[in-house]
């Protein structure tokens, strides 16, 4: 009976490819649209992820996240250098500013100062290219942290730093090395541009030593946002982030401790996770309606062969078993095709700075999910077959 179930299952070529892309196309909605969730919910502790080394990181004890953050005094370093357990600890400083283009052109970028021995917390560049162009004077390094068309910069020299206003409508390429800007109408050179992991919320982002952020921004008191430290050989990341809040009254936390605090903290403060929330909702009522429907309809479409195996003497139970095989083949069938044409997908969307990121449950969700509702669906169309009389065989129906 099973293999006569599968034949039923495969023998109409036009239903079953109906059923098969009904299910993939589920699949891959729901896998996408977790993907993408992920994918953004991650780009919010980039910044953690682009410092694996870091064991620790100490902030202002009102912090929780990396986006919302206030800047300490820099007595905060030398209290963090004295704990007992630290092997390093650099500062790393967080502002927003207002960059001038040289068409007059303005943009908001968050500025990232790194310590400027070791240059921790600097972007990787393209090969060849070392964190070290930042001890050259005035230099910075520029990302567009998820952004698009946000490093432009005139193509004509008549179009920069002109005395006749601005020029917004003249045509523009991508920074590149050697370009200037101004901030707080002091002079800076991009010395590279790197492509790190892209931001949510997207911003561009330029990163510089943090001598260079006192010169850029002198009014500012207080610099330093985060001190990233690294444990020494025999002190676990836990027991060092206890000891430095009691010594020092700041808050610590290991890495992984900080990025589940940040995406908390999304979760429960930004507006855009609601509407990323709304999306996947709805991708999967929509996905989850076209598997549940197109199932119900193959089973009902095939009452009558079932008549058939009845009126042979095939047993209620013995049908049901046939109505759960097929369901649960096209299930499985259909779910490995859409996680696969999802990964495939992402691999391209991935090129170009798309949020996406299929981490280990988003599969497992996509395909426990159309299990689900194949069965639920498979559950409910055993009623008319339940209640299948023999004699529609003879019926014409």
């Amino acid at each position: 009976m099973f293999r006569i179930a599968l034949q039923m299952l495969i023998g109409d070529k036009a239903k079953y490819i109906g059923l098969l892309s009904g299910i993939t196309f589920t699949a891959f909605l729901v896998t996408f649209a977790l993907a993408y969730f992920a994918g953004f919910m991650t780009s919010g502790f980039a910044l953690i992820s682009e410092n694996n080394p870091v064991d620790v990181w100490v902030m202002d004890p009102a912090v929780n996240s990396t986006e919302m953050t206030i800047n300490m005094p820099s007595s905060a370093l030398s209290q963090v250098r004295g704990v007992k357990g630290v092997a390093n600890a650099v500062p790393l400083s967080l502002n927003d500013v207002v960059a001038r283009f040289p068409n007059g052109r303005f943009q908001t970028f968050q500025m990232i100062g790194v310590d400027d021995i070791s240059l921790s917390g600097a972007p990787f560049l393209k090969a060849g290219i070392t964190p070290k162009i930042l001890y050259k004077p005035d230099s910075v390094i520029v990302d567009a942290g998820g952004t698009t068309d946000k490093l432009q910069t005139p193509i004509h020299e008549e179009d920069k730093w002109s005395f006749d206003g601005v020029h917004l409508d003249a045509p523009t390429r991508k920074l590149h090395f050697g370009d200037e800007l101004l901030i707080h109408d002091k002079r800076v050179v991009i010395a590279g541009v790197s492509n790190t992991i892209p931001r949510f919320p997207p911003h561009p982002l330029i990163y510089t030593t943090y001598s260079n952020t006192k010169r850029l921004l002198p009014s500012e008191n207080k610099l330093l946002t985060f001190i990233m430290v690294s444990a020494q050989t025999g002190v676990s990341a836990d027991q060092l982030a206890i000891r430095i809040e009691q010594q020092t009254h700041l808050r610590a936390r290991t890495s992984a401790d900080f990025k589940e605090d940040t995406v908390r903290w999304f979760l429960i403060n930004s507006e855009d996770v609601g509407d990323m929330g709304a999306m996947l909702i709805l991708a999967m009522t929509v996905g989850f309606g076209v598997t549940g429907v197109m199932l119900y309809m193959f089973t009902y479409e095939n009452l009558k062969q079932y008549a058939v195996l009845k009126a042979m003497g095939a047993s209620n139970a013995m049908l049901l078993k046939m109505v759960f095989i097929q369901a649960g083949t096209s299930a499985f069938l259909g779910a490995g095709m859409g996680v696969g044409l999802c990964a495939i997908i992402g691999e391209i969307v991935s090129t170009i700075a798309f949020p996406f990121r299929l981490m280990w449950f988003t599969p497992l969700f996509g395909i426990l999910g159309v299990l689900i509702v194949s069965l639920t669906a498979a559950m409910i169309s055993t009623r008319p077959v339940l209640k299948l009389e023999p004699g529609i065989v003879f019926s014409g129906r």
